[in-house]
Order: C-alpha cells, then sequence, then structure tokens
C-alpha cells in the first residue's frame, strides 16, 4: 500500500469526520454520517498500522477516531451524579447477593463463640490459662465494662470504626484467598467466646451480654456480611462457570468490592453505638433498642431496597460504559 497515496485520497473524508467530531450539535443525517465515516476511517487506521506500522499520518487518524468515538459514546458521568446510583442501587443489590451466605457465617460464628465460652468457662484448667485468677478477677470485674468508659466518647468511637472497619476491609480485599475471612471469623468468634468465658466463670455473664448487646448487634453483621463477601470472591475464582477464570473473578470484586464502602458507613453508625450508647447509664431496653434500630436500618437497605434493586436487574457491577462490554459465554 501507498501510504501517501492513501493519505491523499481519505484527507478530505479525515477531516470531515474530524468536523463532526468536533461539531457541537448533529442532526440525525449528521450522527448517521459520522457513524459511516468513523467505520471507514478505522478501516483504513487498521490498513495504515498494517502496511507502515506506526507514522504520523496514523496517529494523527487515532486522535480523530478517539474525538469521534467519544461524539459516540458519550462521557462519563459526574461523580456526583453517580452517587445515587450507587446509594440506591449497585450497593444494596451487592449485599443483598450474600445475604444467604452472611446467614451461614452468622450461625458458624455464634455456634463457635457459645462453644468456646461455654467449654472454657466450664473448664478450671482451661480458665487458667487464660491468666492469674487475680488478673481474671480485675476483669471480669471491672476491666471488661471500663473498656467502654475509659476514654472519650467520640475517640472510642472513632478508634472502634477504624479497627472494625479495617477487619472487615481486610475480609473483602484478601477474599480471594479463601483462608483470610475465615481467620478472621475465626480469631474474632474465638476471642469474644473467651471474653464471655471469662464473664461466665464470675457469675457475670449477663454483663457481657448486656454491654456487647447495643453495638455488637449492627457491628457483628456487618462482620459477617464482609466474610460472606469474601467467601463469594474466592468462590467465583474457583468455580467461574462458563465465563474465563479472570474474567469472573474481575467481575465478582467490581461488584462486590462496594460492599466494602457500604460496610465502612455502617461500622461508624456501630461505632457511635458503642461510644455513645452502650457505656451510658440509661436501661438497658433503652440501649439495646437503640441498637436493635440500628441493625434494623442496615437489614432495611440490605435485604429490603436490596431485593428490589436486583429485582431491576442490578448486580452491584458496574456498567457496561464504565467496565466494558463484557464477551458473551453460552449456558
Amino acid at each position: 500500500m501507498d501510504l501517501d497515496a492513501l493519505v491523499a485520497a481519505r484527507r478530505a473524508e479525515w477531516d470531515r469526520l474530524d468536523e463532526l467530531g468536533r461539531a457541537r450539535r448533529l442532526s440525525s443525517a449528521g450522527v448517521d454520517e459520522l457513524v459511516a465515516r468513523y467505520r471507514a476511517a478505522s478501516a483504513d487506521l487498521a490498513d495504515i498500522k498494517t502496511s507502515a506500522g506506526r507514522s504520523v499520518e496514523g496517529d494523527r487518524l487515532s486522535m480523530i477516531l478517539s474525538r469521534a468515538r467519544l461524539r459516540l459514546t458519550g462521557t462519563r458521568d459526574n461523580v456526583l451524579r453517580q452517587l445515587p446510583r450507587f446509594f440506591l442501587h449497585q450497593l444494596p443489590a451487592a449485599l443483598y447477593r450474600v445475604r444467604w451466605t452472611t446467614l451461614a457465617v452468622a450461625v458458624a460464628f455464634i455456634v463457635i463463640s457459645s462453644l468456646v465460652a461455654f467449654w472454657v468457662s466450664g473448664d478450671p484448667a482451661a480458665i487458667a490459662s487464660l491468666g492469674s485468677q487475680a488478673q481474671l478477677e480485675q476483669y471480669a470485674e471491672n476491666d471488661f465494662t471500663a473498656y467502654y468508659s475509659d476514654n472519650p466518647a467520640a475517640v472510642f468511637a472513632g478508634t472502634v470504626w477504624t479497627n472494625n472497619a479495617w477487619i472487615a476491609a481486610q475480609c473483602v480485599l484478601f477474599g480471594i484467598t479463601g483462608v483470610w475471612p475465615l481467620m478472621v471469623l475465626m480469631q474474632n468468634a474465638v476471642s469474644i467466646g473467651q471474653a464471655a468465658a471469662i464473664l461466665i466463670a464470675f457469675d457475670r455473664g449477663d454483663v457481657f451480654l448486656l454491654h456487647i448487646a447495643p453495638h455488637g448487634l449492627l457491628e457483628l453483621t456487618c462482620i459477617f456480611v464482609a466474610g460472606a463477601t469474601g467467601l463469594h470472591i474466592f468462590w467465583a475464582w474457583i468455580a467461574p462457570g462458563p465465563r474465563g477464570r479472570g474474567e469472573a473473578l474481575a467481575a465478582a470484586g467490581r461488584s462486590l468490592a462496594t460492599v466494602a464502602i457500604g460496610l465502612i458507613l455502617a461500622l461508624a453508625l456501630a461505632g457511635l453505638v458503642e461510644g455513645f450508647v452502650t457505656a451510658q447509664p440509661w436501661p438497658w431496653p433503652v440501649k439495646i433498642g437503640l441498637g436493635a434500630l440500628a441493625l434494623g436500618v442496615f437489614l432495611a437497605y440490605m435485604l429490603g431496597l436490596g431485593r428490589l434493586a436486583a429485582r431491576r436487574g442490578e448486580t452491584g457491577d458496574l456498567t457496561e460504559y464504565e467496565a466494558g462490554t463484557p464477551r458473551l459465554v453460552a449456558g
């Protein structure tokens, strides 16, 4: 192919494409012409690259085609305009997807914590392995409850929020390993079981439940959701279905990583309850009621709004424009 001859023959057509790509408004006939000239220029660019490799003429034509493609596909929405879709469709749909796994994780967590609590509290040797009698008594009588009031409420709320948000983020981000979410959940289940065992051994099991319940209802639910999300990402890698393993993992990562953002916000609410409600000298029904209300708001968002979003076909993934056209597969 003679590059100079092609450029001379097509220059007017490329200039017209550039003109259409720069136009502020196009009629229906102008759009049709833009599409037709875009296709013809794309074929010309393919010929240039095949025959001449990279060239000044090819680079110029690439820029013209990029401008025309942007005109055809549009521009990305402003971030502020994307927020309503994220919070009303993407995030609740992603949370709704992991609802049954979250329930399974919650049941397993509660069973393990209960077994540890009652086994350790009923075995003097196991209790003794956790510390001396004086240390355990100090923890049961003072340290456990003082933990919620030793620091200013705002500082304490911020501390527990960042700690729990980091735990949730680890479960999601390292979910591909399959092991990390299970390890985090097991460590927390055993830790809570041991704390309960110490208080039960000193006949203060009711104190443990009353101090855990106000904030723990929402806080632990968020940890369960994080663990379930990480396991879903792992499963997408293990069992990708008809799609390629990388494609399935990318889709799961895009759609479920949004859960980490939602959990950070939910854990902020749990932190406020733990910092400003748990240690207050209010009647326990009031404090537990506030914790249950916070959990109810989260579950309504996850299950109620999430179900509506799922019915509209939302999965939590990015739109086709943002993620690229997916590969079609059979089955």
